[in-house]
This record gives structure tokens, C-alpha cells and sequence, in this order.
């Protein structure tokens, strides 16, 4: 059974981003561009503040 983590070796800032294309077996990147994108049409504050909260309550992934 998958289970959501941060990833420890695809991230940017916090690895929030990278642990959701893992989790979901999709590009990174994408996962990426999905969030800049929701952030310009929300006008970023409910993303920021949604990113930072998955940052503090996803567990980290153990070490490789």
C-alpha cells in the first residue's frame, strides 16, 4: 500500500510537490505547473497557505 510522504530526492522547496507526483505516478513537473497555475487563479494566498499546511502534517519520506 502507496502511502504519501515528502519526497526527499524531487524537491524544490519542501517537497510537498514531489511526494504528490510520486504518490500519483506522474511527472513532477506537471504536478508542478497544476499548482503555479492554481495559484494565478486563486491569486496564490489559498495555495500558499494549503502547500504550507501539507508541509507541515505530510511525514517525511524515510532515507534511502
Amino acid at each position: 500500500m502507496k502511502k504519501l510522504t515528502l519526497s526527499n530526492t524531487d524537491k524544490k522547496i519542501g517537497g510537498v510537490c514531489g511526494g504528490l507526483a510520486e504518490y500519483f505516478q506522474v511527472d513532477s513537473t506537471i504536478v508542478r505547473l497544476a499548482t503555479v497555475v492554481l495559484a494565478v487563479l486563486t491569486a496564490v494566498g489559498p495555495v500558499l497557505i494549503g502547500y504550507l499546511i501539507a508541509w507541515i502534517i505530510i511525514p517525511r519520506a524515510p532515507q534511502p
